[in-house]
């Protein structure tokens, strides 16, 4: 078969070709073979057409696709898009920062830089008014203006509280009245609001000794989703020989029964540093993961600004920043509301922020509802000593003893100062109740039927607080009631906790450390222990499983035997060890407290009835022995 041919026209200038000595255009034939069709697999560009039977006939050339060969764009023409898509994506950004902006809401705040703040309590500094917090003396302002160190000013108002003077600065609900109220309650939970919307890591501190009352339930509605880890305070303030495994594992029951998922679960003493170490371990290997600023957050006066500065002395022996920031460190005091502001503070060597927010007060707290001076007499100063009844020994007459004697205490009022009365309606002969509280607040013992009288009579003098008659008259008086109906199941173990939001708890014992009957006589009267309990109007009560403290507290305590599901979900802790102290002695080297033991980190292990080492609890003293 002969070749095919094809003919094609070409005009050739001399000037590009020349090597031909003849531009005469002439007529050129070209060769061609049939063509073959040769498929190639791609991901990227679909398959060519199928071929046509004018596939070897070219009588047009056929044109590159864009960007290669002849078509591709020349340098500059590359330059020019590069800076026109540049300046496209600058649009693009400064349009969706300007949209986050607006999108904030209103209550959202930082530190700023530019309103100088009391380094005390957080209060903006301000020359006009001598009565509100953040006052400063002008000459004094202007020379720290001028030269610039209005970030080590101390208000005239911190300086009375260090020197122990109760002013007052909070108003509102969950305000104080008396003293001054500058600032509502619900202001400063306002600016707490920003937690929600930044990446922070959230120290929670919680009160042992007013555990419910001080939790804050809804803290989610604060901190939002950013991790958590809880811190209890003060427990160098329970009873002589407390089993702190106990206790942990009491506090992480009941967290877990609010349904707070927390990091991990600290137990703290500020006063002697018991538990510091841990937290501040936590805390740098959270920070290096997530880089997140520290906030602490907490209701009144549980301890927050002393917890700063603990953490900060702990820290100062190996951080300088830590140790320049000692120098000007938030104010604490006994008065809640001492912090009005967020107090922003350089603690950490790799750069990182810890910042001192106000605490939140709430209206259901007895701190509430008593004047501003008699706030002291709610801070307990000392280790608790439960005192219970009856208590043959301080009975007031031969005729009560005998009374309380032969039928217990049914018949018989409690007030415990002028705060709370509790009428026992029904109970065991055998039947105790143990107060834990501050020592300031009197119990007093009478007959129910003269239990008014003695309220009308005494209130103001032997039932304190309120203090004085003036008060006294203006007291709201105990106008809520509760009725409480108590179902014991085991008559060797106490029945429940009766807590009294922002004073103390009272142990209900079925049966007295020191009292036993036949089994007959109590499957006859075990049916169930009937209270009242009258408190002020806004005062919240909290009936919970009883807080092991003191030594037969730990003695009675059960384990609960945890299933593979709540091991997961309950807080973790790294494998702990222990040094130098015997297991069966932590709880007399706790009690020691020397201040070498306070400065180092420890943490003490919880047992269940299935499993030798279940979980931990930071408790700060240096150890490393693991306990069995």
């Amino acid at each position: 078969m002969a070749p095919k041919t094809f003919s094609l026209s070409i005009s050739l200038s001399p000037l590009s070709l020349p090597h031909l000595t003849n531009p005469t255009p002439k007529l050129l034939r070209f060769y061609t073979k049939p063509t073959t069709l040769i498929l190639c697999k791609s991901t990227s560009s679909p398959p060519p057409p199928p071929p046509t039977s004018e596939s070897h006939h070219l009588s047009v050339p056929i044109s590159e696709p864009d960007g290669i060969g002849s078509a591709a764009p020349t340098r500059g023409e590359l330059l020019i898009q590069y800076h026109q898509s540049k300046a496209s994506s600058k649009l693009v950004l400064e349009a969706d920062k300007k949209r986050k902006k607006k999108d904030k809401p209103s209550g959202y705040w930082k530190v700023s830089s530019k309103v100088a703040s009391c380094y005390g309590c957080g209060a903006p500094l301000q020359t006009s008014d001598t009565d509100s917090p953040g006052y400063v003396e002008p000459d004094t302002f202007e020379l720290k203006k001028k030269h610039r160190q209005l970030k080590t000013v101390l208000c005239g108002r911190c300086r009375l509280l260090s020197h122990g003077h109760m002013i007052t600065a909070v108003g509102g609900n969950g305000g104080y009245s008396g003293g001054k109220q500058f600032v509502t309650a619900e202001e400063l939970r306002e600016k707490l609001s920003h937690l929600r919307h930044e990446k922070a890591l959230i120290v929670k501190l919680v009160d042992i000794v007013d555990f419910n009352g001080s939790f804050l339930a809804r803290v989610r509605d604060i901190a939002g989703a950013n991790p958590i880890i809880l811190v209890v305070t003060k427990v160098d303030l329970l009873p002589k020989g407390t089993d702190f495994n106990c206790v942990g594992d009491w506090v992480v029951e009941t967290t877990m029964k609010k349904k707070l998922n927390v990091l991990s679960v600290h137990l703290t003493s500020s006063k002697s540093l018991v538990g510091i170490a841990g937290v501040v371990s936590e805390i740098q290997k959270e920070k290096k993961v997530l880089h997140f600023s520290i906030c602490k957050c907490g209701s009144a006066n549980v301890g927050k600004s002393a917890f700063i500065n603990a953490m900060l002395k702990m820290m100062a022996r190996k951080d300088p920043v830590a140790a320049a920031a000692q120098k000007y460190k938030p104010i604490q005091s006994a008065v809640p509301g001492t912090t009005l502001g967020p107090i922003q503070i350089e603690a950490f060597l790799g750069g990182g922020k810890v910042y001192d927010t106000p605490g939140v007060h709430l209206h259901h707290r007895q701190a509430a509802v008593v004047h501003s001076e008699d706030l002291p007499a709610l801070a307990p100063r000392s280790r608790l000593r439960g005192q219970s009844f009856p208590n043959f020994q301080v009975s007031s007459d031969e005729r009560t003893a005998g009374k309380i004697e032969s039928n217990g205490l049914n018949g018989f009022s409690i007030f415990w100062g002028g705060l709370v009365r509790i009428d026992i309606l029904k109970v065991l002969p055998q039947t105790c109740l143990t107060f834990y509280g501050p020592k300031a607040l009197q119990i007093h013992l009478v007959p129910t039927d003269k239990a008014d009288e003695f309220y009308q009579k005494e209130l103001g003098v032997l039932l304190t607080p309120p203090t004085g008659k003036q008060r006294a008259d203006d007291w709201m008086g105990l106008e809520t009631e509760h009725q409480l109906r108590i179902k014991s199941e085991d008559r060797e173990r106490p029945a429940c906790d009766v807590a009294i939001s922002g004073l103390g708890w009272i142990t209900v014992e079925p049966m007295g450390k020191s009292l036993r009957m036949s089994e007959a006589n109590f499957e006859e009267t075990s049916e169930e222990l009937q209270l009242t309990v009258r408190i002020p109007k806004p005062v919240e009560i909290f009936v919970r499983p009883p807080l092991p403290v003191g030594k037969a507290g730990g003695e009675l305590y059960q384990y609960r035997e945890l299933t593979e599901k709540e091991q997961e979900v309950r807080p973790k802790w790294d494998d702990v060890t222990t040094q130098g102290i015997p297991p069966n002695d932590l709880t007399g080297a706790f009690n020691a407290l020397p201040e070498q033991v306070g400065l180092l980190g420890l943490q003490i292990l919880s047992r269940s009835a299935s499993s030798s080492l279940v979980t931990s609890f930071v408790l700060g003293f240096g150890t490393s022995r693991v306990l069995r």
